[in-house]
């Protein structure tokens, strides 16, 4: 027999290897705040940083200490759309386009492709089509947490609908909102004695039809079915709001989605900033000793994205980590997980080789000349681009050279022309993650959509 000694590096990889390393544990985190920033892939995550940090800055979100790679196709689809990637990061299930909270099985359409919902936005989903499945915010519910849900889009669309509703089609956003709702007949009883904190837009919903701007077409103000809520629609009276006589709070600050945070600082519109509403969604939520579980959407970097409009987008990117510094500056991250992530990309890109500090909104330069690069046609062309949308797309093309390309409403050029204005379709790559705090270990390397509830929900102790 051989006797092998090992020593140096090899003596200690070898005893490395026959140390069984301890589970994760669960229940680690006391409290859960999850950061979803709709469509920001990475491109935009890294426009955003040079546009307001330059190439060697951070983004606070870049801060955290641990990043991944998001696989987000849906069950029927390479790309998907927000409701059943968001579904699966609150779920753990894989599910088709357009459905909410509901099992793989559930279809939002009917065979010849008619979705089961009317224009109003009444679900028209038959019985028998699948079932719901419970979220991660209703089961910290169950355990005694306190929950809550703050967006820049209305509060019944797909991302924070996925927090707290079941409903086969997205659009369904008047039964959203009464699954919302403590005194409706259609509450999400999951919900206990209700979130503890909605804010955002689409006041809309829960207004009836008899109202100017109203959905509704149960003729039923839902505003008034909420016992023990302060009520809030406006920036000003948000303000006032004392977190520590507040219990619970609704706040719908636009009938229709929050306004860009662009328009919201140029024109001083009266709505509050995503992170005065994370600030004060914590300080509500964080009361309750048992912890609490909070979502935290920047809804309107994707419809920017959409609309090939890369400036607002970019905008919307830095409010939301704005938020995210905000939320880091009041936690304690011994006993609060945090995660950051995307429920999908977009098609823009950036292209060109521009010397480093030329403004990412600006045209592409060459980077020896430090002159306007130019395509073919002989024209400049700008970094950002989309790969398609409703955007301009003309031969001969416009000369960007000519025009203001970081002005607020400069829409980039598309590739592929869809025709109408805000067509730009979702991107199918993946998206980043980045996540700090107890319990987040295993959210590393490329993981599934749907492993990020699995760890959030472990972490809990759910």
């Amino acid at each position: 027999m051989k006797l092998i000694i090992r020593t140096g590096l090899s003596a200690l990889a070898a005893a490395c290897a026959c140390i069984a390393l301890p589970a994760q544990a669960a229940g680690e985190a006391k409290n859960v705040i999850f950061f979803l920033g709709d469509g920001m892939g990475p491109t935009t995550v890294t426009a955003s940083r040079i546009y307001k940090y330059g190439e060697t800055g951070k983004l606070n979100m870049e801060s955290l200490k641990r990043t991944a790679r998001v696989k987000t196709y849906s069950n029927d689809a390479q790309t998907t759309d927000s409701a059943p990637s968001m579904a699966a990061y609150m779920t753990g299930v894989k599910m088709n386009n357009e459905v909410i909270s509901m099992s793989a099985d559930t279809k939002a359409s009917d065979g010849t492709g008619k979705a089961y919902v009317t224009s109003a936005g009444d679900s028209t989903c038959p019985s028998g089509n699948g079932a719901p499945v419970v979220t991660v915010l209703e089961l910290a519910k169950a355990a005694g947490k306190s929950v809550g849900a703050v967006t820049t889009t209305r509060v019944t669309h797909a991302t924070p609908a996925a927090t707290f509703s079941h409903v086969c089609h997205r659009d369904g956003e008047n039964n959203i909102a009464a699954q919302a709702t403590p005194g409706n007949a259609g509450y999400n009883t999951a919900l206990k004695d209700g979130l503890d904190v909605l804010l955002g837009g689409g006041r809309r919903q829960f207004l009836p039809d008899s109202v100017t701007g109203g959905k509704r077409t149960d003729g039923v103000d839902l505003t008034t079915q909420f016992p023990g809520y302060t009520y809030v629609t406006t920036g000003t009276a948000f303000k006032a709001v004392d977190p520590a006589s507040t219990s619970k709070l609704l706040g719908l600050f636009n009938m229709d989605h929050l306004n860009y945070e662009l328009d919201r600082v140029k024109n001083n519109v009266d709505e509050p900033s995503l992170a005065d509403m994370t600030e004060k969604a914590i300080r509500i939520l964080q009361k309750n000793g048992n912890g609490y579980f909070l979502m935290v959407e920047g809804g309107r970097i994707d419809h920017a994205l959409h609309g090939t409009n890369a400036k607002r987008a970019l905008e919307d990117t830095i409010a939301f980590d704005d938020a995210i510094k905000r939320a880091l500056s009041m936690v304690d991250l011994s006993n609060t997980m945090i995660v950051v992530t995307a429920d999908h990309d977009h098609t823009m890109t950036i292209n060109g080789y521009s010397h480093r500090g030329n403004p990412i909104l600006g045209t592409a330069t060459d980077i020896k000349t430090r002159q306007p690069a130019t395509a073919a046609d002989g024209l400049p062309y700008t970094t950002l681009v989309f790969g398609n949308g409703g955007g301009p797309r003309k031969t001969p093309r416009d000369n960007p050279a000519l025009v203001d390309t970081t002005a607020d409403g400069y829409l980039q050029e598309v590739g592929v022309n869809l025709g109408s204005p805000g067509s730009e379709t979702h991107g199918g790559g993946d998206v980043m993650l980045f996540s700090t705090g107890p319990g987040n270990a295993a959210l590393k390397g490329t993981i599934d959509n749907t492993k990020v509830f699995s760890v959030v929900k472990s972490a809990l102790g759910l």
